[in-house]
C-alpha cells in the first residue's frame, strides 16, 4: 500500500503544493523595487517638513530614499534579467544531469542569500558601496530565481505529464502571483511604518521559506520516485544527456521561445515601471493607489491561472491562445500610450491575456522535447527570455532617460515607451503565428487537448523530436 502512495493524486498534488511555495517568496521580493520605485529614487534626504514618505503625489513633496536615478533603478531589473540569461542554461544542463534535489538546494539557497545582500545594500545609501552590493544582491538572486523556476517546472512536468499538465503550471503560476500580489498590496505600508531596510529584509525572510520547502519537495520527489521504480531509470539518462543534444531542439521548440520572449518584452519592463507612469500620467494617484493599479497585472493572473490551465486540459488550442492572447495585448499599450482611459482597465486587461499566455505557453515546451533534456530546453527559453527583458529594461531606462530622481518624467517620454511595447507585441503575434504553422505541419500536437495528445502521441511521434525522443519516450508520465 505505502509502494503505491505515489501512484495517487493526492501524491502527486502534495508535491505539487511544497513545489509552488519554492518561489512564493523570491517572487515577492523581485518586484519589491516596482512598488517602493520612489523609495529607490528618493532624495538622500530631505528639508524639514518635506518629507512625505511616498504619500503624496508626484514630486511635489520630497521623498527620501536611496538616491538612484532612474537609469540606476531600471539597472536592478536588468542585471537580474541578464543574470539569468548567462545562469539559466548551465542551471538546466545541471538539473538534467545531476537531478532536480541538487536544483532545488543550490537555487534557494542563492535567492536568500542574494535577497540578504540587496537588503544588507540599502544600510549604505549616501556611500559608493550602496548601488555595487545592491547589483551584486539582485545578481545571485537572480542567478538563483531563474535556476529555481526551471527546476519548478522540470518537477510539476514530470509528475503531471499527460495528466493536468496546464492546471498544475497554472497553480504553480498562482503561488507565484500570490507572493507578486501582496507585494503590491502591503509592501508599501510596511515600509511607511518600519522603514526601507526591514521591508527588505522581510522579503529574505519570505526566501526562507522557500528553501524550506525546497528540503520537503526534495524528500516527496525522492520518496515517489523510488515509489514508481523510477529513480535508477531517470538517473541513466541523465548520464546520456550532453550539450550537444541541443541541437536537436525541434524548430517548434525555438519558434515557442520566441514567442514567449517578445511577450514577456511588453509585461515585465512595464510593470516594474508602471507605478510611476501612473503617478506621473494620472493626476489624483498616491504611490500606494499606484501600486494597487500596477499590481492588478499579477491580480488577474492570481484569479485565473488555475481556470485558465484548466480549460487549456480540456480543449487544447495552445497555439491558437497564444495568437490570440497578443493580439488582444495590442490594445493595453494603445490605451496607456493614447488615452486617459484610467490605468486600472489597461492592468487587468493585461493580466488577463497575461494568464493565458503563460498558461499556454509554458506547458507546451514539456509536449516538445523529452523529459530528460526538460531542464535544458527550459533553461534556454529562460534564458532567451531574460536577455530580451534585460534588453527591453535598458532600452526603457534609455527612453525615460532624466537624470535627476525628482523629476516627473515627461508624457511624450512615456509614450515611446509604449509604443516599445507595442513593437514586443507585433513581434510576438508574427513569432505565434509562426508557431502554428510549423505545428500544424508537424502533427499539430499544441492544439490538441492534453488527453488526445498523450493517446495519440506514440502513434504519430513529430520527426523533428525523434532523435532525442527514442531514448526517453516513456519516462516522463506516471501511470
Amino acid at each position: 500500500m505505502a509502494e503505491a502512495a505515489a501512484e495517487k493524486a493526492y501524491y502527486r498534488f502534495l508535491v505539487l503544493f511544497f513545489n509552488c511555495l519554492l518561489t512564493f517568496g523570491s517572487y515577492f521580493c523581485f518586484d519589491i523595487p516596482s512598488v517602493l520605485q520612489e523609495q529607490f529614487q528618493g532624495n538622500l534626504t530631505c528639508p524639514n517638513g518635506t518629507h512625505h514618505n511616498g504619500t503624496g503625489h508626484n514630486g511635489t513633496d520630497c521623498v527620501e530614499g536611496l538616491g538612484m536615478t532612474p537609469e540606476e533603478y531600471n539597472l536592478l531589473y536588468a542585471i537580474y534579467a541578464w543574470t539569468n540569461a548567462l545562469v539559466v542554461i548551465m542551471a538546466g544542463f545541471l538539473i538534467d544531469k545531476l537531478g532536480n534535489r541538487f536544483g532545488v538546494f543550490l537555487f534557494s539557497f542563492l535567492t536568500v542569500l542574494g535577497s540578504s545582500i540587496f537588503a544588507l545594500g540599502s544600510h549604505f545609501r549616501g556611500t559608493p558601496y550602496l548601488l555595487p552590493l545592491m547589483l551584486t544582491g539582485r545578481l545571485l538572486f537572480g542567478s538563483g530565481n531563474g535556476s529555481l523556476t526551471i527546476v519548478q517546472n522540470r518537477i510539476t512536468a514530470f509528475w503531471f505529464k499527460g495528466k493536468e499538465l496546464a492546471l498544475a503550471f497554472g497553480l504553480t503560476l498562482s503561488f507565484s502571483r500570490l507572493g507578486s500580489v501582496l507585494n503590491f498590496f502591503f509592501t508599501q505600508q510596511f515600509e511607511s511604518h518600519f522603514g526601507i531596510q526591514w521591508t527588505l529584509w522581510g522579503g529574505t525572510l519570505l526566501c526562507v521559506l522557500g528553501f524550506l520547502s525546497a528540503v520537503v519537495v526534495s524528500v516527496l520527489d525522492k520518496v515517489g520516485m523510488k515509489q514508481l521504480g523510477l529513480d535508477g531509470v531517470i538517473q541513466q539518462e541523465s548520464k546520456k544527456v550532453r550539450v550537444q543534444d541541443v541541437r536537436h531542439l525541434p524548430l517548434r521548440y525555438w519558434l515557442l521561445v520566441l514567442t514567449i520572449m517578445f511577450f514577456y518584452n511588453g509585461v515585465f519592463p512595464f510593470v516594474a515601471d508602471a507605478s510611476k507612469f501612473i503617478q506621473d500620467k494620472y493626476p489624483g494617484y498616491t504611490q500606494q493607489a499606484a501600486a494597487y493599479i500596477a499590481g492588478a497585472v499579477y491580480d488577474s493572473s492570481l484569479v485565473l491561472s488555475a481556470a485558465v490551465g484548466i480549460l487549456i486540459d480540456y480543449v487544447g488550442l495552445r497555439g491558437v491562445f497564444a495568437v490570440g492572447c497578443a493580439v488582444l495585448t495590442l490594445p493595453v499599450f494603445a490605451l496607456l500610450a493614447f488615452t486617459f482611459v484610467p490605468p486600472l482597465v489597461s492592468t487587468i486587461w493585461l493580466g488577463i491575456t497575461y494568464s493565458f499566455a503563460a498558461a499556454s505557453m509554458w506547458p507546451s515546451i514539456p509536449l516538445v522535447v523529452p523529459q530528460a533534456t526538460l531542464g535544458t530546453a527550459m533553461g534556454l527559453a529562460t534564458s532567451v527570455q531574460m536577455i530580451g527583458i534585460g534588453l527591453s529594461n535598458v532600452i526603457v531606462g534609455r527612453i525615460l532617460g532624466t537624470k535627476s530622481s525628482e523629476l516627473k518624467i515627461p508624457l511624450w517620454r512615456w509614450q515611446q515607451m509604449m509604443v516599445f511595447m507595442l513593437a514586443n507585441t507585433i513581434a510576438c503575434i508574427v513569432a505565434s503565428i509562426s508557431l502554428n504553422i510549423v505545428d500544424k505541419k508537424q502533427g499539430g500536437t499544441l492544439n490538441r487537448s492534453t488527453k488526445r495528445s498523450t493517446t495519440e502521441e506514440p502513434a504519430r511521434q513529430p520527426v523533428d523530436t525523434a532523435p532525442l525522443l527514442s531514448e526517453v519516450e516513456d519516462e516522463g508520465s506516471i501511470n
